[in-house]
C-alpha cells in the first residue's frame, strides 16, 4: 500500500461515517501558545474541544503534519521521527468510547480497509490512579470485539493519559493500539516493554480540563481525539523493518548514498538521522521559519546542524543539505504544495545555515587540535563545551581523541549533557506556560487585541505586513510579523494610538461562519489561508451585521474573543525587536 492510498482510505472511512475532512494545520500552532510546534492534530482544535462550535460540525478528520523533538536522541532507531504525519478523527461532544474503539478496530482489521491480522493486536488502557478510576469500560469494549484479556494491559498516567500533566488544558485517559512486528508468532500475553509491539493508534477520551491551579474540571462536552502515525502504519502494512524503508524515506536515503558514496546498510543510524532532520527542517522552512538562536528558530537551527554533523561523520565535505530538497519535493510536493512554492527560500536558507555551521565547526576543530596537542587527558566538561559551543558531535570528538591516544572521561560528558537537557526542557516549558488553552478572561482580551494590532501594523507599515505567529498568556501578548526594516519610534507610537482609538470606539466583535471564498471576498485575512477548511470562522471588529465589509479588522480565526473592544483597557507596546531576517516581534500589555 502506498502512502497516498493509506491517506485516502483513512479519509474515506471517516467521511462515510459523517466526518468532515479538514486540511492539515500549520506546523506553527495558531491557537496553542503552550507548544513550539504542532505535535498533534488537536492543537488547532483546542477552542472547539473546550466547547466552541466548529464551523464544519462535530465529527472531523484530517491528516496532520507534526513535529516533535522530545525524542530527538532516539531518532536513528526503527520508529522514532521528528517530523511525521498523523491520521486523526475527532468527536466534539458527539460519539464517545464505543464508536471510537469499534471504528479504529474496523479500519485496522476489516478486509475492505487495512486488513491487518487481528491476532497481532494488543491494547493498553488507563489503569488505577489516585484521582481517576481504571478504564474498565474501554477494556470491555475491546473484549467484546474479540481481544483476549491477556492482550490488554492497564498502565498509569505516564503511558495512558493524553494532555497536559503539568500545565493547563483539555486532557483525559486514552487507549492505545499496538501491533506485533516480530518475526516469531505474537505472544499470547502482551508485554508493553517488548519492542516488537509497535504503537500504531491512540484513542484519547478528552473528559477533563486541567485548570492552571491543578484542578480537573469536567469539560462541557466529552470529546474523542485520535491519532495514527502514517509512517509506522505504512511500515507495518508493507511488512517493512522500519519507517525508513517506506517510500516516505527511500528517495532521501538513495540521494544520501549518492552524496556520501556510502551504503545505508553500513551506516543506518547516520543516514536515518540526516534524512529525518533535513526533512523536518525543510517542512519548517516551507512555512518561512528561519534558523535563529531562540525558540522555534533554535530548534530549526539544531535540526540542520545536527544533520550536517552526521554528514561529516559520513565524510561528506561539501555543502549538501540543499540537495535533499529534491527528494522531499518528489515525496511530498503534491500533498504539501508549500514545499514547491517556497523551494528557492528553502534552498537559500539551507545553504546559508550550513555555510555558517561549517565555519563554526572549523573553529571548533582548531580548538580541539590545540587542546589535544598540549594534554594527555580530555575531560567530559571540555568535550561538552565543544559540543555546546561548536556543535561538535561526541562521536567526532571520540574519534579524534582515539587517533591521538588521549584518555577521555565519557561519563562526565554524559552527566553534563543530562544537565543541559533538563535546563532546556525547563526553559521551554517556562517560556510557553499558560495562554489560550486556559480560555481565561485576560487571555481572551489579549487575543482580540492581536487582531487590532495586526490591522494597525498594516495601516502604518503597509499591507505587505503579515502575521508570522503569536504567543498569548495572562500577562502580555507577543506578536511576530514580517517587516523588512525596523519601525521608527513615531511609527510605533502611531500603531499604539490606532489600537487605543479602536478600543475607545466601543466596536462590536462579530463572529460569522462562511465559506473561505466568501471570507476572502469580504477582505478577511488569515495566517494559514491554504490550510483552512471549506468553512471558516471570521471575526469582524467594527462594521454592521448587514455590512461586514466596513469592519476595521477582518480575520479568519478559531477564537475566542471579547464581544466589544470597550473591555480591553489601555494598549501599550513594551518592546519591539528583530527575531530573524525579515521577521520582527512586538510585546504589548493591556492596562
Amino acid at each position: 500500500m502506498t502512502a497516498n492510498e493509506l491517506r485516502e482510505k483513512f479519509l474515506k472511512f471517516f467521511e462515510e461515517r459523517e466526518h468532515k475532512i479538514l486540511p492539515s494545520s500549520s506546523l506553527i500552532p495558531e491557537n496553542d501558545p503552550t507548544v513550539l510546534f504542532t505535535t498533534a492534530g488537536m492543537h488547532s482544535l483546542i477552542p472547539f474541544l473546550l466547547g466552541e462550535k466548529h464551523p464544519a460540525g462535530s465529527r472531523l478528520c484530517k491528516i496532520q503534519e507534526c513535529l516533535r523533538t522530545d525524542d530527538i536522541e532516539k531518532v536513528g532507531d526503527i520508529a522514532h521521527l521528528t517530523f511525521f504525519e498523523m491520521l486523526g478523527n475527532w468527536s466534539l461532544g458527539d460519539y464517545f468510547k464505543k464508536e471510537a474503539i469499534e471504528w479504529s478496530y474496523e479500519f485496522l482489521t476489516a478486509k475492505d480497509w487495512l486488513n491487518l491480522d487481528k491476532d497481532k493486536l494488543a491494547i493498553t488502557c488507563f489503569g488505577n490512579d489516585k484521582q481517576f478510576s481504571r478504564d474498565e469500560e474501554s477494556a470491555q469494549i475491546w473484549e467484546n470485539l474479540g481481544i483476549a484479556k491477556n492482550r490488554i494491559a492497564f498502565l498509569g498516567k505516564k503511558d495512558n493519559w493524553w494532555g497536559p500533566i503539568n500545565d493547563a488544558g483539555p486532557c483525559g485517559p486514552d487507549t492505545e493500539i499496538f501491533y506485533w512486528v516480530g518475526e516469531s508468532k505474537a505472544p499470547e500475553v502482551f508485554d508493553p516493554q517488548n519492542n516488537n509491539w509497535v504503537e500504531i493508534w491512540n484513542n484519547v477520551f478528552m473528559t477533563y480540563n486541567k485548570t492552571k491551579e491543578g484542578n480537573f474540571e469536567l469539560l462541557q462536552q466529552k470529546n474523542v481525539d485520535t491519532g495514527m502515525g502514517l509512517e509506522r502504519t505504512l511500515a507495518v502494512i508493507n511488512h517493512l523493518p522500519s519507517v525508513f524503508e517506506t517510500e516516505l524515506f527511500l528517495p532521501l536515503i538513495k540521494q544520501l548514498e549518492l552524496i556520501s558514496k556510502k551504503k545505508y546498510e553500513n551506516y543506518p543510524r547516520e543516514f536515518r538521522i540526516i534524512a529525518d532532520h533535513l526533512k523536518a527542517a525543510i517542512f519548517l522552512l516551507s512555512e518561512k521559519l528561519e534558523p535563529s538562536n531562540v525558540e522555534r528558530g533554535y530548534v530549526l537551527r539544531r535540526l540542520i546542524r545536527r544533520a550536517v554533523r552526521f554528514g561529516r561523520l559520513l565524510e561528506i565535505k561539501e555543502i549538501f543539505s540543499f540537495k535533499m530538497l529534491a527528494p522531499v519535493i518528489e515525496i511530498y510536493g503534491n500533498v504539501y504544495p508549500l514545499i514547491k512554492e517556497n523551494k528557492d527560500f528553502i534552498e537559500e536558507q539551507l545553504v546559508k545555515e550550513e555555510e555558517k555551521f561549517s565555519k563554526t565547526l572549523l573553529k571548533g576543530m582548531n580548538i580541539l587540535e590545540k587542546i589535544v596537542e598540549n594534554q594527555k587527558s580530555f575531560s567530559g566538561k571540555q568535550a561538552f563545551d565543544l559540543y555546546q559551543s561548536y556543535g561538535f558531535p561526541l562521536e567526532l570528538i571520540k574519534e579524534i581523541i582515539k587517533e591521538k591516544d588521549i584518555r577521555f572521561d565519557e561519563k562526565e560528558f554524559e552527566e553534563e549533557f543530562k544537565k543541559h537537557q533538563e535546563l532546556s526542557r525547563t526553559a521551554s516549558s517556562g517560556m510557553f506556560k499558560g495562554g489560550l488553552t486556559t480560555h481565561s478572561e485576560k487571555a481572551i482580551k489579549y487575543h482580540t487585541a492581536t487582531h487590532l494590532l495586526h490591522r494597525a501594523l498594516r495601516d502604518v507599515l503597509g499591507e505587505e505586513v503579515e502575521q508570522r505567529g503569536s504567543n498569548i498568556n495572562e500577562e502580555r501578548l507577543r506578536f511576530d510579523y514580517s517587516c523588512s526594516k525596523k519601525p521608527t519610534a513615531e511609527q510605533l507610537k502611531k500603531i499604539e494610538e490606532i489600537v487605543n482609538e479602536k478600543i475607545q470606539e466601543n466596536l462590536s466583535v462579530i463572529k460569522k461562519e462562511m465559506s473561505l471564498k466568501e471570507a476572502k471576498e469580504l477582505g478577511a485575512i488569515g495566517l494559514f489561508e491554504d490550510k483552512y477548511g471549506e468553512r471558516v470562522s471570521v471575526y469582524f471588529i467594527g462594521g454592521e451585521e448587514n455590512n461586514l465589509k466596513t469592519a476595521y479588522s477582518k480575520e479568519i480565526c478559531g477564537g475566542p474573543h471579547v464581544i466589544n473592544t470597550n473591555v480591553l483597557g489601555y494598549f501599550k507596546i513594551i518592546k519591539e525587536e528583530a527575531v530573524s531576517s525579515g521577521v520582527r516581534r512586538i510585546k504589548a500589555i493591556l492596562e
